[in-house]
């Protein structure tokens, strides 16, 4: 975003930071932004020319440039006076020189960061219906246009629809997402992507070159990286890192005030976390902040590294613009470590950076994320853990598993669990179960394996009709789950070691599970409340009443009380034990 042609200032004139001093007055010098600027040159050559442009991006990127530089375009009268507008102004005329210099009277600069009342909008709208006093349009350059309150959209609204002929507006903003949808469909909205770092890079060198400034190509890569794609954050930076060195900056000088940590201590960083050696881990990152670096900043280096390491992983061309020290480095990274590993180590990463941000001591918090990511960078997954199990104790292949840590110790996760004793975990071969009798026994097996579900179902919305070792027959309720048959059919043969065939019949067969549960217990609570004792114990303590009722060593689960009742054969006369044989704490 820069005009990198002016030579230093002169000593006696005032300093002029590096981000005004280059700032764009033209489309030729705008950095980074090319399809904006080609759709803008042919709406301007062929007089398609918005009444209003919303302009997006994040900080830096050249928005509000961009807006003068529009107004330039529109406003440009030529060097003789009789030109229209231009996708490249002059320069020279009245109305670029004021333009250029903040102080053309037809060309409006609005915040709305302060700005923000509809009282603000009801005296820009007035101003609008005023033609211009010596440009060829009015033009309205409204920065940080979310900021504006509810209200004041609302009133801009239908002048936003229908302005004068002689009006433009120009709308600038970091939060687009906060601009009413009504407010957005009556502009052309423009994004300004992010810059290259590479021409970042080379927008810098060019600066430098042009202040008469030595600086190295790795400090300049340090300050594009660190500009995130914004040209005037950039610019920032390397005013500050100028002042720093005093005209002469390198690498270092960049990282100490910038509080960044070397790239090639982060690569060793991160392989001794990747390999677990905890010990090493919390030296070197102790060295790292004894030079200066954050911690916090170090976790961010650790986490760009992580995403750059992965994306070698899936696509290792990307590593085509870096040095090939750092690409050899970063691709043999790549083939040790799994997609498994890489991506459990971005999210521990991304917690403990949470973590550190938050807490009250970020060298402490950070050594505790890194300290943990060593110890579980390396686990294998579920899969990889059952088969190094049933394996007998092998580990997974190298490949899957990547390096072997030797945190404290020695020995990580994978290579623990490796060569601990697995004779008594090791799969053994499944057992076939007896094959249930009656139904009651069916249910009993899926209560004995924990398929609590189908418990419930079969208790409470299946009637039998046909229950032998083999085959059920059953009718379902509408409650029943619509896959209750291959469900039993599947797991009783799984179970048994046997073949079993599970049906839906149409018959009415017997009551529920439940139901029979409910009779049982009317019947053993009618024959308890006759009971001789029971009723002596009720007369003694008025207000008593039986609470429950169940027979003598009878165990807790869904089937209690059930007995013999849902089988086959009708149950025996001597259902219930003698009065003398029940004691009172049964009841």
């Amino acid at each position: 975003m820069a005009q990198a042609t002016k030579g230093p200032e002169d000593p006696a004139t005032p300093y002029r930071v590096l981000a005004r001093k280059y700032r764009p007055v033209d489309f030729t010098t705008l950095v980074g932004q090319e399809a904006m600027v080609r759709t803008l040159r042919n709406a301007i050559a062929t007089g398609r020319i918005a009444h209003a442009f919303m302009l997006t991006g994040v900080r830096g990127v050249g928005k509000t440039t961009t807006a003068r530089i529009i107004a330039r375009a529109l406003n440009c009268i030529g060097p003789d006076g009789t030109g229209g507008p231009t996708v490249d102004p002059c320069g020279v005329c009245d109305n670029c020189k004021a333009i250029t210099e903040d102080r053309h009277v037809d060309v409006i600069e609005m915040d709305a960061a302060s700005r923000t009342g509809i009282d603000d909008v009801r005296e820009l709208i007035e101003g609008v219906r005023y033609r211009p006093v010596s440009a060829r349009y009015k033009v309205y350059i409204i920065d940080e246009v979310h900021m504006l309150s509810e209200k004041a959209f609302n009133a801009l609204l239908k002048t936003l629809e229908e302005p004068p002929p002689h009006v433009k507006f120009l709308f600038a903003t970091t939060e687009i997402r906060k601009v009413p949808v009504t407010v957005l469909s009556r502009c052309q909205r423009f994004d300004l992507k992010r810059v290259p770092q590479e021409t970042l890079v080379e927008h810098f060198s060019k600066i430098a070159q042009a202040e008469k400034v030595e600086i190295s190509p790795e400090a300049l890569t340090l300050l594009a990286r660190a500009a995130d794609g914004s040209v005037r954050d950039g610019l920032s930076m390397l005013d500050q890192a100028i002042a720093h060195g005093g005209g002469v900056v390198d690498a270092a000088q960049v990282r100490d005030m910038l509080g960044l940590a070397d790239r090639s201590r982060v690569l060793e960083l991160f392989e001794k976390v990747m390999r677990g050696d905890a010990p090493a881990v919390v030296a070197a990152l102790g060295e790292m902040h004894d030079s200066g670096a954050d911690p916090v900043v170090v976790l961010q280096d650790l986490l760009e590294l992580t995403h750059w390491v992965t994306r070698l992983k899936v696509a290792p061309d990307a590593a085509a613009s870096t040095a090939d020290s750092e690409r050899a480095q970063g691709l043999a990274m790549a083939g040790k470590l799994s997609m498994a590993s890489l991506t459990r180590a971005w999210t521990l990463l991304l917690k403990g950076l949470q973590e550190t941000l938050a807490a009250p001591s970020p060298l402490r918090a950070a050594e505790m994320a890194l300290i943990r990511l060593c110890y579980v960078a390396d686990l294998p997954s579920p899969a990889d853990a059952i088969k190094v199990l049933q394996n007998g104790g092998g580990a997974p292949a190298a490949t899957a598993s990547g390096p072997v840590p030797r945190g404290n110790g020695g020995g990580g996760a994978a290579a623990r669990l490796a060569t601990q004793p697995v004779t008594a975990v090791a799969a053994q071969p499944a057992q076939a179960m007896p094959a249930p009798r009656n139904f009651t026994e069916v249910v009993a097996l899926f209560e004995t394996k924990r398929e609590a579900r189908l418990v419930h179902s079969l208790m409470h919305h299946v009637h039998e009709v046909r229950c032998e070792p083999g085959l059920i027959e059953f009718r379902p309720e509408p409650k029943a789950p619509a896959d209750l048959a291959p469900r039993l059919s599947e797991l009783l043969s799984q179970w048994t070691g046997r073949r079993w065939i599970a049906s839906v019949s149409s018959a009415e067969g017997k009551p529920t599970l439940t139901q029979q549960k409910a009779a049982k217990a009317d019947d053993l609570r009618s024959s308890a409340e006759n009971n001789e004792l029971v009723l002596a114990i009720l007369k003694t303590f008025p207000g008593a009443r039986l609470d429950s009722v169940r027979r003598k060593g009878e165990q807790t689960s869904m089937l209690s009380g059930l007995g013999d009742f849902a089988a086959e054969e009708p149950p025996p006369a001597e259902e219930y034990p003698a009065d003398d044989d029940i004691p009172e704490s049964e009841y």
